[in-house]
């Protein structure tokens, strides 16, 4: 088994890092920290120091200055379920999930997972099932179903939904096979252009990321965490959301910190120009819509490329580039259900059904992977110039995280209490009142993580780059 410090000189030197740059690196403190058979926590460290060490990396080009990069693993542990210690002028969260969301029984006594955070997503699943939004009704009437007939119609539908299956079972789908031939993160040059300069550092308050600008078109986790870790290196991040679009408000909040928000509604000719103008100035656009859909709107990666020649474009996806899944909607929850993370689970903690993990891990890590990659592919266009691609998939974090081991005795750890948490939060304003959030993870010695703007609502701010 791989400690911490392997797996990240692994994830390092795999997108070419210079190995001597992980002397620079601290690990702090040992797994598990969460209860769970699976290496939870190394994949919370990990992805963030990797993240660092990027930030870090870009600091020494820019500056010429070399800095130290700690991860503490509780507080990685901590920050990779933000959304849960995050509190509103003292109120807690509220409720996470729809009412009809969660696990349910179907035909042979296997399971499915419905995710009906979204009012279409819910209003899909009823359609299917022709019952009303209830959780008795949904349950009996899943009962008359076979689980792979009833995930297969479901999507058809539009709907968001798993079957539970063990890891033999996901091994055994096309799916998975076509999973095995990507990369983690796997960063790809899709045009030719110039190196862009980078922007004048000024001697004081300036962090890695300063001047450079970053789209994020991204909702509920991943996505929206790699934009709130480049804004914490310093980036000006502008989210994008379409005013038509639903949202789920806590994440909204704990997600924004450090952006700027506008709305573009991209299916009009006005949305769709102010998206153009920003994508002509940006260095980053970081999207997490499903594949292929942002390219029917002519935001592809190679029309961003001639838009903007140099930029950088990150993509996130569900199950991957490849195979017969790679256009399906997906959340953690869903992957975690369909990869065999559930099923694995409840046996090791001996209980009949699924039983998830301690946090939505793989949307956590894999938005940390969508910075580092993001920072690796910046890095690459100032040095060799180009256009660049950076793809990442939530199953495809599944499988390192699974490629990590287990821990026997993992499930045996003790949660980590609130007031354990407390010294890795911090109190900051918003533009929805006083907030305690986690603090970022990743310390770096000479330019400290921060989020310089607070949190603000959707589309508070006007869609165009503020000027320094």
């Amino acid at each position: 088994m791989q400690s911490p410090r392997e797996l990240l000189t692994d994830l390092w030197t795999s997108v070419g890092g210079d190995a001597a740059a992980l002397e620079r690196v601290t690990l702090i403190g040992d797994e598990p920290q969460l209860p769970s058979s699976f290496r939870v926590d190394a994949a919370a460290q990990v992805s963030i120091a990797a993240s660092g060490l990027a930030a870090a990396g870009i600091w020494a080009m820019r500056s010429g200055q070399m800095q130290d990069v700690a991860v503490d693993i509780r507080h990685a542990a901590i920050e990779c379920r933000s959304e849960r210690y995050l509190r509103r002028d003292g109120e807690l969260p509220p409720p996470m999930w729809d009412p009809i969301a969660g696990v349910y029984q179907v035909k042979g006594g296997r399971y499915v997972r419905l995710h009906t955070n979204f009012p279409h997503h819910r209003d899909a699943v009823c359609a299917v099932l022709s019952c009303e939004a209830t959780r008795e009704a949904v349950q009996a009437a899943l009962l008359e179903w076979d689980g792979e007939a009833f995930e297969t119609a479901a999507y058809a539908a539009g709907g968001v939904v798993a079957l539970m299956r063990s890891r033999d079972e996901w091994r055994a789908l096309p799916q998975a096979a076509a999973l095995d031939q990507l990369p983690l993160v796997e960063i790809s040059k899709i045009g030719d252009a110039a190196p862009k300069p980078w922007p004048v550092l000024w001697p004081a308050g300036d962090r890695p990321l300063s001047g450079l600008r970053v789209l994020d078109l991204s909702r509920v986790i991943a996505g929206p965490v790699a934009g709130r870790t480049l804004a914490a290196h310093g980036a000006d991040v502008m989210l994008v959301s379409s005013p038509k679009l639903p949202s789920i408000p806590w994440l909204v909040i704990d997600t924004g910190r450090g952006k700027l928000s506008s709305f573009a509604d991209l299916t009009t000719p006005e949305g769709h120009a102010a998206l153009r103008e920003l994508l002509t100035e940006a260095d980053i656009f970081s999207q997490g819509y499903r594949p292929r859909s942002l390219a029917a709107l002519g935001f592809s990666p190679e029309e961003a490329a001639a838009i903007n020649p140099g930029i950088v474009y990150v993509s996130l996806s569900a199950y991957g580039r490849l195979g017969p899944w790679a256009e399906r909607r997906g959340f953690d929850s869903l992957v975690q259900c369909a990869t065999g993370f559930n099923h694995a689970e409840g046996q090791a903690a001996g209980v009949s059904g699924p039983k998830e993990l301690p946090m939505q891990i793989l949307d956590h890590a894999t938005g940390y992977l969508m910075a580092f990659g993001a920072m690796i592919a910046k890095a690459r266009q100032a040095r060799e110039g180009g256009s660049w691609h950076v793809q990442v998939s939530l199953a495809r974090t599944g499988r390192w995280l699974w490629d990590m081991g287990r821990l026997a005795d993992g499930l045996a750890t003790p949660d980590i209490t609130p007031a354990a948490a407390a010294p890795y939060l911090a109190d900051m304003p918003s533009g929805f009142g006083p907030l305690t959030a986690v603090r970022h993870a990743a310390q770096l010695s000479a330019t400290p993580a921060f989020w310089a703007r607070p949190a603000v609502p959707l589309g508070a701010d006007p869609a165009r780059w503020p000027r320094h």
